[in-house]
């Protein structure tokens, strides 16, 4: 029987910083217990799960590379044993590339750690968490994938192309996953973060910034993790009803067409 006391579960991948831990403390204040996620179980993933538990929600550390797909099995076994069942994935892992320049020089080693962690992984964990809900009786709760892609699965940035190129795979997949699973009544959302002040971003921040207060940005500022966070946890918490296959575009109408 499906228990009408249960609370949401979520597993925030790559939440040990940035736009991943500030969406792990919004969902934390929501009411979820939360699983935060490293590549390693280091001290800044300790850290993290101390300040997300401050919030008064369960919180445990899961440290694993979602680039091993061997991995996603056991790791969400080790969340379900201890905070119960899942009922939202945040897919916030991701990488960089390993050097900007021109597209012509782009190595095979770039392009391979780009897909390979920000769509292929996405993609198997989202298969693995799936699976796991449709193959059990769901409380009443509401269910939801959430990707952080970026406003690069649409914009070209000719110095990270293969970056692009994965981003925009992750969105395809997004789609994906929302037909998939719309008739189980599990929502998938996309979530492309434009200029967002991360250690990502921090090597070229000040240009951003400089670039928003011109107007590259309809707010001429560069965003901040908090905000992003916000955004994820709203939609985790079903905020948004009716709604599934969503791109939210968290980029101060930075895409806005205009003249």
């Amino acid at each position: 029987m499906s228990n009408p006391t249960a609370k949401p579960v979520a597993l925030v991948t790559g939440s040990s910083r940035g736009i991943g831990l500030a969406a792990a403390e919004a969902l934390a204040r929501e009411g979820f217990s939360v699983a935060i996620n490293g590549l390693t179980a280091d001290d800044e993933l300790a850290a993290a799960a101390a300040r997300v538990s401050r919030h008064g929600a369960p919180v445990i550390a899961v440290a694993f590379d979602v680039a091993d797909l061997a991995a996603h099995e056991a790791a969400l076994t080790k969340i379900e044993a201890e905070l119960g069942p899942l009922t939202t994935l945040v897919n916030n892992a991701g990488v960089g590339v390993l050097k900007r320049g021109d597209l012509l020089d782009v190595t095979e080693e770039s392009w391979d750690r780009c897909l390979t962690v920000n769509a292929k992984a996405m993609f198997f964990l989202s298969q693995v968490f799936a699976r796991r809900l449709l193959a059990r009786e769901r409380s009443p709760l509401f269910h939801s994938i959430v990707n952080v892609t970026s406003s690069n699965s649409v914009a070209v940035a000719v110095q990270r192309s293969e970056y692009c190129a994965s981003k925009a795979a992750a969105s395809m997949v997004s789609k994906a996953l929302a037909v998939r699973l719309g008739r189980e009544n599990v929502a998938v959302y996309d979530v492309q973060p434009g200029l967002i002040a991360t250690e990502m971003t921090a090597p070229v921040i000040d240009s951003y910034r400089e670039r928003a207060e011109q107007g590259l940005t309809l707010f001429p500022r560069v965003g901040e993790p908090e905000e992003v966070g916000a955004v994820i946890a709203s939609l985790a918490s079903g905020r948004l009803p009716y709604t599934t296959g969503q791109t939210i575009s968290a980029d101060a109408g930075m895409l806005l067409p205009r003249f």
